[in-house]
Order: structure tokens, then sequence, then C-alpha cells
């Protein structure tokens, strides 16, 4: 796919490319970090096993400690000398740290705990009495999720999934500590605006910028709102 050169008429080739990468960024951080965020929440709130708190604790670490401790330590598990690093690029050729996959992967982390959140609360939400009785007429487990439970938590979903989108844009600590700062690569849009603002003269640009990630952060969060309650209406509820 070619991408036009100033497609927004002002912006520079350079800056619609952060914003593009941003925008890619994201997208793959929500692809890849909503299913096993989904399997994390349906196991905290439908299971009791030893550790539950302490998986509890530790999904939602990002939340509450710096995005900076939060790459490196991205950077000490999966950089080519880590454990994780080590074996993905001797094994398979696989190198996360300093690239666009890595800076998927540093978002994916902060905004995972923000899906857990709102897949937990839609299940909560969950009459467990519907899926008691579609046990008694039967169903499996992996019935129940698919046809009965999964259908009833789109709407958290959704929400969680749209909100993980628009924090993934402005995500900076963790991508900078992890992937760097490279243009077209991983320098994504608060990482070009950080560029600018420590480049004389910049203070224009990184307004500019600063504009846009304002407006699709807006824009995020509103569709969220929409989207949960288009779902809830959808269901046959009364949005709150």
């Amino acid at each position: 796919m070619t991408w036009p050169d100033n497609p927004a008429g002002w912006l520079t080739p350079e800056e619609w490319q952060a914003v593009r990468l941003s925008l890619e960024v994201a997208l793959r951080s929500v692809v890849f970090g909503l299913p096993p965020a989904v399997l994390v929440a349906w196991l905290l709130a439908r299971h009791r096993f030893p550790g539950r708190a302490l998986l509890d604790a530790f999904v939602h670490l990002p939340l509450v400690m710096p995005p900076v401790v939060v790459g490196w330590l991205l950077l000490v598990t999966f950089g080519i000398r880590g454990p994780v690093g080590s074996l993905l690029n001797d094994w398979f050729g696989i190198r996360l740290v300093f690239t666009t996959a890595g800076a998927s992967l540093a978002t994916a982390t902060m905004s995972f705990p923000l899906i857990v959140r709102a897949v937990r609360l839609s299940l909560d939400s969950v009459d467990p009495g519907l899926e008691a009785a579609a046990r008694t007429l039967g169903a499996g487990p992996l019935d129940r999720f698919v046809t009965l439970t999964l259908p009833l938590i789109s709407p958290g979903i959704l929400s969680g999934a749209i909100t993980a989108f628009a924090a993934g844009l402005g995500e900076f600590g963790a991508v900078i500590t992890f992937a760097s700062n490279i243009p077209g690569r991983t320098q994504t849009l608060p990482l070009a605006i950080y560029a600018a603002t420590q480049t004389p003269g910049g203070e224009a640009t990184a307004a500019k910028l600063a504009a846009v990630s304002f407006v699709l952060a807006v824009l995020g969060l509103l569709l969220a709102e929409f989207a949960g309650r288009r779902m809830q209406v959808m269901l046959g509820r009364t949005p709150r």
C-alpha cells in the first residue's frame, strides 16, 4: 500500500509517517493483546485458584508502575541478550527490540490491563444463572463461553479494545525505552512530539502533532462510549 505524500494538507510526509505508525502500532497491540486479555479476564472472574490474587496484581502492574520501568523490564526480557529475546533471535531470527513489532509489544503491555478490566466488568454483569441453565442443558464449558458468555460480554470487549487503542496512541515511556525513537520504524506520534520539543524552532511542529494526538484520543474515547452503548442496545439492555 502506498500512502500519499501529504494527505492531511498541513502535515509533512515525516509527520504523517509518525501518525500512520502510531495507528499501526496501536492496532497491532490490540489485535495481539485482545485474545489473551479476554482469557485472563475470564480466569480472574470465573475461577478461584492458588495465586489468583498474585496474577491479578501482576496483570495490573502496568497501571501503577512507571512506563519507563515497564519498558526496561521488556528490554531485559526481550532484548537480544534477554532470556526470551535471545531464544527468539537465535531460533527464529525474530528481533523485537528497536523494531515496530517491539513498539507494538510495549504498547500492548501497557494497554493490556485496560482490556482485562473492561472484559472483567462485563463478565461480572452476566447473570450466573444463565450459564448454570446452559450447563444443565448439557452445554460444555467451551460451548457455554462461545455461544452465551462471549456475546453477552461483547460490549465490554469492544469498548475495552477501543479504549486500549486510544491509549496506545499516546504511549511514550515504554516505547522509547524498549523500542527507542527511530523515525519511520518506532517513532510514534508521542515520540515525534518529544523529538520536536528537543529541536530548536520545533514548537510549531510539536503543537501541530499535539493537536492531532488530542483529536485522535477524543475520537477514540467517544467511539468506545458509543460502541459500548450500541452493543448494549443490540443485546436488549438499557445503557447506563
